[in-house]
C-alpha cells in the first residue's frame, strides 16, 4: 500500500543541496567543509549491493530488503522511465538513524521559507547537516536571530546525478513502500531539476513516487492502496494547510506585533481542536497524527506540507493529459522546468483547473 506521508518533516527533503553546495564557491567555507566531509564518507563507505547479498555474513532480513530494492531500481528504469545509472546499486551502513538532518527557518510573522541559496541548486527552504549537532547549533543560532525553526532527520537524499547515490540502512528502517517510494523520488529528481523552486520539485518527485508505486504494485499483482490510510492522509494534509492560509491573511493584515502574536497562537489552538474534532468524528480509533500534533507548532513546522503537496495534483492532472506515457510526461516537465517561475506556477494553475 501507499505509506501516508505522516513525518513529511521527517523524509528525504535534501535534493543534492550537500553535494552541490560544495562544488559552489562561497564565503560559508566551514559549511561546504563539513558537507564535503560528510558525502566523501558515504562515497568511502559503499559497497556493491550485489556484493553485501552473497556475502554470508549478510543478516537474511537485510539481504531480502536490498533484494527487493534492486527490484524496485530496475523497474524505476524499465517501467518509470527513470535515469539508468549506479545510482542505488551500492548499499552504506550507517552508525546514525538518519544521513541529514534539514533546518527549515521562517520569520516570526511569515509562512514563507527563509531561502537557502547557493549558485548551483538556487534557492531552497532548508540547509542540511550530516551531523545532529551541527543542525542542532544551526537551528540554535537562528531561534536567537528571531526565527521560528523546525529540525527534522532525512533518510535519503539525491545529489541530483553528481554522485552514485547508495541505498542507505536509514532509508530500510520502514516498509517495502517506503523503500521502493524514496528511489522513484530520488531518481525523479535525477531526472528534472528547476533551480531554486523546491515546491515544483518535491511535489513532481512526490508524484513520480506515488504513480510509480501505483504501477508497481500494478505489475506485481498487489492491492495499491489503502484507501483509509490515504483518505486520512489527505484529510489531515487539508487541515495543515488550512492553518498555513489562516496564519498567511493574519500576517498580511497589518495589525500591530502584539495582536498578531496573539493571533498566531489562536490560530493554532484553533487548530489543535479542529484536529480533534475532526479525528474523533472520521477516525475514532486513530491517532496516528498526536505525535505530530503533540510538538510545538509554528511557521516552519508547517513547511514541508506546502513544499511537497502543493502541486502534486496538478502533476497527476498532467500525467492524465499525456494519456499516461512516462516520457511524453517528463518531456511535459522538462518545459515547465524551463519556463520562469511565474509562468511556471500560472502553468501549474492552469493544469490544476483543469482537473
Amino acid at each position: 500500500m501507499i505509506r501516508p506521508r505522516i513525518f513529511l518533516s521527517a523524509r528525504r527533503l535534501g535534493l543534492g543541496i550537500m553535494v552541490i553546495a560544495v562544488l559552489s564557491a562561497c564565503a560559508n567555507l566551514r559549511y561546504y567543509a563539513h558537507v564535503t566531509h560528510g558525502e566523501g564518507s558515504l562515497l568511502l563507505q559503499r559497497r556493491s549491493v550485489s556484493k553485501v547479498i552473497a556475502d554470508p555474513s549478510t543478516d537474511p532480513k537485510l539481504a531480502s530488503r536490498l533484494q527487493l530494492s534492486q527490484q524496485a531500481r530496475r523497474f524505476a528504469s524499465d517501467q518509470l522511465d527513470l535515469p539508468r545509472n549506479r545510482s542505488y546499486t551500492y548499499y552504506v551502513q550507517l552508525n546514525r538513524p538518519y544521513v541529514v538532518w534539514n533546518v527549515y527557518a521562517t520569520p516570526r510573522f511569515s509562512v514563507e521559507a527563509v531561502p537557502q541559496c547557493f549558485p548551483i541548486a538556487g534557492c531552497v527552504a532548508y540547509r542540511g547537516w550530516f551531523d545532529e549537532r551541527k543542525a542542532k547549533a544551526g537551528a540554535e543560532q537562528l531561534r536567537r536571530q528571531g526565527y521560528d525553526v523546525y529540525r527534522g532527520g532525512v533518510p535519503a537524499y539525491s545529489t541530483l546525478g553528481w554522485f552514485s547515490d547508495p541505498i542507505l540502512s536509514s532509508m530500510l528502517r520502514w516498509d517495502d513502500d517506503e523503500l521502493a517510494g524514496t528511489i522513484f523520488h530520488e531518481l525523479a529528481h535525477q531526472n528534472i531539476y528547476a533551480k531554486g523552486d523546491t515546491a515544483f520539485n518535491e511535489s513532481y518527485a512526490m508524484f513520480v513516487e506515488q504513480q510509480g508505486l501505483r504501477e508497481w504494485h500494478r505489475a506485481r499483482g498487489e492491492s495499491i492502496g489503502d484507501d483509509h490510510a490515504q483518505a486520512m492522509d489527505d484529510g489531515f494534509t487539508k487541515l495543515v494547510l488550512d492553518l498555513r492560509e489562516r496564519l498567511k491573511k493574519l500576517y498580511a493584515s497589518g495589525v500591530d506585533e502584539e495582536a498578531m502574536a496573539k493571533g498566531k497562537q489562536r490560530e493554532i489552538e484553533d487548530f489543535r481542536a479542529r484536529y480533534a474534532a475532526w479525528r474523533d468524528q472520521n477516525w475514532p480509533n486513530d491517532h496516528r497524527y498526536d505525535p505530530w500534533m503533540a510538538q510545538p507548532i509554528n511557521n516552519a513546522t508547517l513547511l514541508p506540507f506546502g513544499l511537497y503537496d502543493q502541486w502534486t495534483p496538478a502533476f497527476a492532472a498532467l500525467f492524465k493529459q499525456v494519456h499516461e506515457q512516462w516520457p511524453r510526461f517528463y518531456d511535459r516537465v522538462r518545459t515547465l522546468a524551463k519556463e520562469p517561475k511565474s509562468e511556471r506556477e500560472d502553468s501549474l494553475r492552469a493544469l490544476l483547473g483543469n482537473e
